[in-house]
């Protein structure tokens, strides 16, 4: 009897310990510093995956510039493209689509992640392109990505010319409706800019520019003030068109002979003076 209270006594006291240790452990576990690299109770937290760009293929933001290379046999298609601080732009081609009427078509693309807004891609850069054309271009025009259209007529090789919304033509310059508007086009006004004819021969042409004022101009009805600025150019005649030469409001020859004394009276002897606005 005294054995077995003496046992049940010794067991009581192993249970209370070892439920102190317990209770000491959990205490511990919860004010223990971490030590760097060693496992802990916590686990060890996982970063998560980083999220794949997605890559498509898209054509240039712009076409730059179109030059011929190899005697005639190339062309170097230059292109603005995406850019950033990682890789924007990958497997960039250039090719020749297809030969009709006279005209060369040439796609240009490439791969890019500029339309996840993740890439980063949100400058711009220029790239250039080969494209082979297994014989000489010639006289014909070039058009890429069947938008922009191209031209050795009147350009300064290896150029191209972009053609306009004129078409590549005029060209060489001409006394005619077509030709003048080709000379308002190269000239650095606002495009909402009307001209009137002043006089025109082989070499020169007068024209008075107008350029309607307002917050918003463009076409007639588009909210401008009837106040406009006017401008009087004279153009001389070279092998690409019409290149503006001299500006001058004056009435008869006094005032651009000053600048322009080769320009013949006949062309300035009966202006007005220019009325500005």
């Amino acid at each position: 009897m005294w054995q077995r209270r003496m046992r049940a006594v010794v067991v009581g006291a192993a249970l209370v310990v070892l439920a102190g240790c317990g209770s000491q452990a959990a205490e511990n576990a919860g004010t223990a510093e971490e030590v760097p690299g060693a496992p802990t109770a916590r686990g060890t937290a996982t970063a998560p995956a980083a999220t794949a760009l997605s890559w498509t293929r898209a054509a240039p933001i712009r076409i730059a510039g179109v030059r011929t290379a190899d005697g005639g046999r190339s062309l170097e298609v230059v292109a603005e493209v995406p850019d950033g601080a990682g890789e924007c732009v990958r497997d960039l081609r250039g090719a020749l689509e297809s030969v009709a009427n006279g005209t060369l078509y040439v796609q240009v693309t490439y791969e890019t992640p500029a339309l996840d807004r993740d890439s980063g891609c949100t400058g711009t850069r220029r790239v250039e392109t080969t494209v082979k054309l297994g014989e000489p271009l010639g006289t014909r025009t070039v058009m890429v990505n069947s938008l922009n259209v191209y031209t050795p007529a009147g350009a300064t090789p290896p150029a191209l010319r972009l053609c306009d919304e004129n078409g590549c033509d005029p060209t060489p310059p001409r006394c005619t409706s077509s030709s003048y508007q080709q000379a308002v086009n190269d000239t650095d006004i606002p495009r909402h800019t009307s001209w009137e004819y002043r006089g025109c021969d082989d070499t020169w042409l007068v024209l008075d520019l107008s350029t309607r004022m307002g917050p918003v101009c463009g076409e007639a009805d588009a909210g401008c003030s009837s106040s406009s600025v006017s401008q009087r150019w004279f153009y001389r005649a070279e092998t690409e068109g019409w290149r503006p030469a001299a500006m001058n409001g004056g009435a008869g020859c006094a005032g651009i002979h000053k600048v322009l004394p080769e320009l013949p009276d006949r062309l300035c002897a009966s202006l007005p003076r220019l009325d500005r606005g």
